[in-house]
């Protein structure tokens, strides 16, 4: 039995030598590549924390004390410290464990987590909540109380959330610890003045050259005074790591680092001094995403959360990785589609938030680096930035994960909508995203950006229609658009797509074109790729029923005519979206309608249910909210017959049940 196999909880941590600790890192190590290797998941970024997660978990007792992940993608050896190794073989699925932090699997879990920024804002909100319940740490009156520790990346930490949350953590005159896990990446190499500043830094730094003037220092930073008093608790190790010129000191946080993130007597010792420390720190701790497998460290972008995989090592070819190979991504064609637009016009600009690959924009970057920009993990300024270019007299294109975009909501009105500036959302992973869970579904992107007066919001079928969406959006001028598109291969069964018409719906089923000369039992009003699937519906029903179906387009303007025109024929109209229920396209083709004056007794709506969809594979998804073939049929049935056919009714799927976070005392 190896070591990882006899951890039960983090506390078996603390009887083992640093030789075996190093042996079960290599296990854990080991674990994660055998995993992510056969069905995906992140990589690089576990890979790279391993050391850190060991050391962390044997200096503290998350039991008791609080641990907060900043985006969490980095967990999986946290998971496999705190007594999920038995369900580790199903890692992203509904059978097993969540691909980032999920507090109803374990009680060392605080927050569901998958975004950036936020992990030291809402240990900010533990630290003072416990000092109000007096229940945290202080080394004179409560030594036995919670100690708080955030964990963030290089990249994360730029993001205005995290900035917020520094300039709140300065103030905090309490135990408070925040680990900057700096591997100098994000999901790609971060971007702008801050990546620059901690590059300097990790040339610049060393255990034997950090200056020994602590206490000179002290005086003149923010709250030095009482970073006094946190000095003298310190070892002379500590001291002498002390980062005189930290930027973090601004903020009246004392700094100390770069350390080496992988030699775990270090990490240990600095943990334990700073453990105790009864004031606001960073430890600065200096990692390599990907280490432990060269083909990952070597390009830590490609492996950051790759598809299954397979090394090949051959003594005359080198190392080849051999990656499960699917069809053609909505992605890639977005990619080479927006290119294909830059070549064409001049006025064309695009951005991404940190995610060039996952997007599809490095193509753009590579060929027009003037007029492509990655702005790291900060969205909301990117489409300030945006709003400015517009005004300017450019064209554009923020490409966006569908699940990053209400992050940058605010500045979508005020900005972008309420200026009336012509500024081209592409968002990517709309809908149910699969193995990432609930964190990265694109439920709502329709319903908080159908809010916004004169925006107009498309959906994409196949490449072709994507490639027409953005010719629309290219030359609409009046205002904020979008084109949403999921994590998905591109199915071309529907041919040329011809050109979007503002507000008008394309019908996909021949033989409709005249609906009093040829009327259906139902129509089916589809919003995006559920047409797919709707189609496959139609042709497994046979004979059954009569459908018609419509690629709808536009999920705001609604095709009014349309719906005026099947209503008042009395067809039954069923809505399709990879769309929450709630305020989706369905739910814009009922207030269509009743603005109308139109009876809506005959519509139903269908999409993604009002809970949360746990991790599994994107179409087992589907299935589970009735979004794939049969359950689309089973719909059609109870449009055209509602009282003879029963409607397809998604069932939460069933979380792993473990002792509620309450016992943590939250």
């Amino acid at each position: 039995m190896g070591l990882l196999e006899q951890i039960r909880t983090p506390a078996d941590l603390r009887s083992m030598s640093i030789a075996q600790l190093e042996e079960l890192a290599a296990e854990i190590r080991e674990a994660i590549i055998s995993k992510v290797s056969r069905s995906g998941g992140h990589l690089a970024p576990n890979l790279g924390v391993v050391e850190l997660t060991i050391a962390m978990h044997r200096v503290f007792d998350f039991s008791h004390d609080r641990l907060l992940f900043d985006v969490g993608h980095q967990c999986y050896p946290h998971k496999l410290l705190t007594g999920r190794l038995d369900k580790f073989e199903a890692l992203r699925t509904s059978a097993g464990i969540s691909g980032f932090p999920e507090p109803s699997e374990s009680e060392y879990d605080l927050f569901r987590v998958g975004h950036a920024g936020t992990a030291i804002s809402t240990a900010v909100g533990m630290a003072r909540g416990d000092s109000l319940m007096d229940t945290g740490y202080a080394p004179d009156t409560q030594p036995d109380g919670k100690r708080v520790v955030s964990i963030i990346g290089d990249a994360s930490i730029v993001n205005g959330v995290a900035m917020e949350g520094l300039n709140n953590a300065g103030t905090l005159k309490r135990q408070f610890l925040v680990v900057l896990n700096d591997n100098g990446m994000s999901i790609s190499k971060p971007q702008g003045a801050m990546a620059q500043y901690f590059d300097r830094v990790r040339v610049s730094h060393t255990y034997s050259d950090f200056k020994k003037g602590a206490k000179e220092l002290l005086k003149h930073v923010p709250g030095g005074k009482v970073l006094k008093e946190a000095y003298h608790r310190m070892g002379e190790m500590t001291k002498a790591a002390i980062a005189e010129e930290s930027w973090f000191e601004q903020f009246g946080l004392l700094t100390v680092g770069p350390i080496d993130g992988h030699d775990l007597p270090t990490l240990i010792e600095f943990l334990t001094e700073a453990r105790d420390i009864d004031r606001p720190m960073v430890l600065h701790v200096k990692t390599t995403k990907g280490k432990g497998l060269d083909i990952a460290e070597d390009d830590a972008t490609r492996f950051h959360s790759p598809k299954a995989f397979r090394v090949a090592r051959d003594e005359k070819l080198g190392c080849r990785v051999e990656m499960k190979k699917g069809g053609r991504s909505f992605t890639a064609a977005f990619g080479d589609a927006l290119v294909d637009l830059m070549e064409r016009d001049e006025r064309v600009v695009t951005a991404t938030a940190a995610m060039p690959d996952g997007t599809g924009v490095v193509r753009a970057i590579e060929q027009y680096p003037t007029r492509s920009f990655d702005t790291g993990i900060c969205e909301s300024h990117a489409m300030d930035m945006m709003a400015g270019m517009a005004k300017s007299g450019l064209k554009p294109f923020f490409a966006v994960y569908s699940t990053f975009l209400q992050r940058a909501f605010d500045q979508a009105f005020q900005e972008i909508a309420l200026q009336g500036l012509p500024v081209r959302l592409c968002l990517d992973r709309a809908g149910l995203v699969g193995g990432d869970g609930a964190v990265h579904h694109g439920f709502c992107d329709i319903s908080i950006l159908r809010t916004l007066p004169d925006a107009v919001l498309t959906a994409a079928i196949d490449e072709s229609s994507l490639r027409q969406s953005l010719e629309f959006m290219r030359q609409w001028e009046g205002g904020l658009s979008c084109v949403r598109y999921p994590r998905d291969d591109i199915d071309a069964r529907f041919g040329d797509a011809p050109a979007y018409e503002m507000g008008k719906a394309r019908l996909l089923s021949a033989g409709y074109e005249d609906l009093d000369a040829n009327r259906p039992d139902v129509a089916v009003l589809a919003f995006g790729t559920p047409a797919i699937q709707a189609a496959d519906a139609i042709d497994s029903l046979g004979d059954e029923y009569r459908v018609a179906l419509y690629d709808a387009r536009f999920a705001k303007p609604i095709d009014e005519q349309l719906v005026r025109s099947l209503i008042e024929r009395e067809i039954p109209i069923l809505t399709l979206e990879d769309h929450s229920i709630v305020g989706g396209f369905g739910t814009a083709v009922l207030e269509s309608a009743q603005s109308m004056g139109l009876n809506t007794s005959g519509l139903v709506r269908h999409g993604i249910p009002d809970h949360w969809i746990v991790q599994d594979s994107r179409n087992d998804q589907l299935k589970q909210v009735g979004l794939d073939a049969e359950g689309i049929a089973r719909m059609i049935r109870h449009a055209y017959a509602p009282n003879q056919h029963e409607r397809f009714v998604a069932k939460p799927a069933q979380r792993v049940e473990t002792k509620p976070s309450a016992t943590l005392g939250v």
